[in-house]
């Protein structure tokens, strides 16, 4: 048996929206406690006060979560809000864990994480998930991914994402128990005899000629085909008739972003601002020596790129029928639709046939899955379901 909640706020001082989610946990549950429930809150919360009277009032096996830059469920979506899912299960089994200092060794880290997890060599269980979030502000988000796959030996499916900030870009957490943590990722084991769907789409097409990332720093862009960054996104806008200014590109780059090339499929890569010296500073690493092109979308593409994740994650449950689910997409996206985003939502309520979901806006998506996209996206939906 699973049982499941999910619970939204507005209220927007830390302790009060803490027990207002605790209290309809606690309603929604009936009788039990939760083993874990996933948190994610706006930046205008005190996360340690949330956190706190969240485990105060519903007391939950496990508390984890992210800061976030758009809070949504089935039912409603806010910016400066709070949302949760809290889980009780007598078939799956949950374990979590933090690891910190991202930037200076991934591999500290990723050891931290699987210390977490079940050992590789034993397979108790049918279906091995894990939810991961990282400061993906901290950067190597997709280093961490594959390192941990590589440590897992591909036993994983992995799902998650970059926390967020309001869009702000300055500070973003990472929630484990009742600490928020920077430069740090935490982990949650799923662990099923029963498969848990996940799915991932972004609805974006590859225009114009392939460029050779030439040199790059960090998350900054320095240069591609020898030339700066914004030599070659300025030629973009010459030959598509856009507009592009400098020094308030945002609008321009919420259209425009980069697809590195990787097995024929394109990892996105969304640009953040022109920096002085020509370089382009961007939400997550781009390797040097790839090959990228600027990608294209409409909000068809966008919301129809959430139905395919959805419908991917539902077909995997097979037979079994869906209880309640996880929604992730970036904040670029929600961003350039504006309120047509409330459409996508509508059509991810939709396609998972009455089962609820709470999920946030993130910078970066996590999605490590056989025959679908791998490891650390920008702008792309990632739906995971966990069935009855």
């Amino acid at each position: 048996m699973t049982k499941s909640a999910i619970v939204f706020t507005q209220q927007n001082e830390g302790s009060a929206a803490g027990k207002e989610l605790g209290e309809k946990i606690i309603e929604k549950l009936i009788d039990k406690t939760p083993n874990v429930v996933i948190v994610f809150a706006s930046s205008v919360y005190d996360y340690t006060a949330l956190l706190h009277s969240i485990k105060e009032t519903c007391t939950p096996g496990i508390l984890v979560g992210s800061s976030s830059a758009g809070e949504f469920t089935s039912d409603d979506f806010g910016t400066d809000s709070a949302c949760a899912i809290a889980l009780y299960s007598t078939e799956l089994q949950f374990r979590a864990g933090i690891g910190e200092t991202i930037t200076t060794s991934r591999d500290k880290v990723a050891n931290e994480l699987l210390n977490v997890l079940s050992p590789v060599q034993e397979y108790q269980y049918q279906y091995y998930s894990a939810m991961l979030f990282a400061d993906a502000l901290s950067g190597f988000t997709d280093e961490l991914i594959e390192l941990l796959t590589e440590k897992t030996m591909g036993k994983y499916q992995f799902f998650g994402g970059g926390a967020g900030d309001n869009a702000n870009f300055q500070k973003t957490h990472v929630f484990y128990d009742t600490v928020a943590y920077t430069d740090a990722a935490v982990i949650l084991e799923i662990l099923s005899n029963k498969p848990i769907g996940v799915g991932a789409a972004h609805g974006w097409k590859p225009v114009g000629s392939k460029m050779r990332v030439t040199a790059t720093e960090g998350m900054k862009l320095v240069s591609l085909n020898g030339r700066s960054a914004v030599e070659l996104f300025k030629d973009h806008t010459d030959i598509t008739g856009q507009n592009f200014n400098a020094d308030e590109p945002i609008s321009f780059f919420l259209h425009n972003i980069i697809g590195i090339v990787v097995a024929g499929e394109y990892k996105l890569r969304v640009p953040l601002a022109v920096l002085p010296d020509g370089s382009i500073a961007m939400a997550s690493d781009i390797p040097t020596g790839a090959y990228v092109s600027f990608m294209e979308t409409d909000n068809d593409c966008s919301k129809q790129a959430a139905i395919q994740a959805a419908t991917g994650a539902i077909k995997q449950l097979g037979d079994h029928k869906p209880n309640v689910a996880l929604f992730f997409d970036c904040v670029a996206t929600r961003l350039r639709m504006g309120k047509e985003f409330d459409f996508e939502l509508e059509k991810v309520t939709e396609t998972l046939q009455g089962a609820s979901y709470a999920g946030c806006n993130t910078y970066g998506q996590v999605a490590r899955v056989n025959g679908q996209f791998s490891g650390f996206q920008n702008c792309t939906a990632v739906v995971c379901v966990i069935p009855d």
